[in-house]
């Protein structure tokens, strides 16, 4: 292991979530990769919607909170650019080898980072 994953594997934290035998392989990812990044970089993330949000002229406050968490959505899921800059944020920390191991398996795994941001995203309705 390199001096760079070394790093990233410590300054991350440990594995967020049960980990069984009967575990699937991107639950294993999930818990042990995709949580502790998503807990590590939630203030960017928080940060990246409310720039999105304010290029693009959206006047989030003055929606009502089902509105709000269904823009959360469309946004992240719709509007490819800024999906990409947010999984950029991700996927700039794995390591090597975490993310080998997504390119094998990307499109299953982008479904799961993706849907964690909206639910942690939608948490935080208030902060936006």
């Amino acid at each position: 292991m390199n001096q760079r994953d070394a790093f990233l594997k410590e300054f991350r934290g440990s594995t967020i979530g049960s980990i069984s035998n009967e575990s699937s392989l991107d639950e294993l990812f999930q818990n042990e990769v995709l949580r502790p990044i998503l807990k590590l970089q939630n203030d960017i993330f928080v940060a990246s919607l409310i720039n999105y949000l304010s290029k693009n002229k959206i006047d989030f406050n003055s929606f009502s909170i089902e509105k709000k968490l269904a823009l959360i959505e469309n946004s992240i899921q719709k509007d490819i650019k800024f999906r990409n800059a947010l999984k950029g944020i991700i996927i700039g920390l794995f390591t090597t080898d975490e993310y080998a191991l997504y390119v094998k398996n990307s499109s299953s795994l982008n479904k799961r980072m993706m849907s964690m941001l909206v639910v942690r995203l939608k948490n935080q309705v208030q902060l936006f």
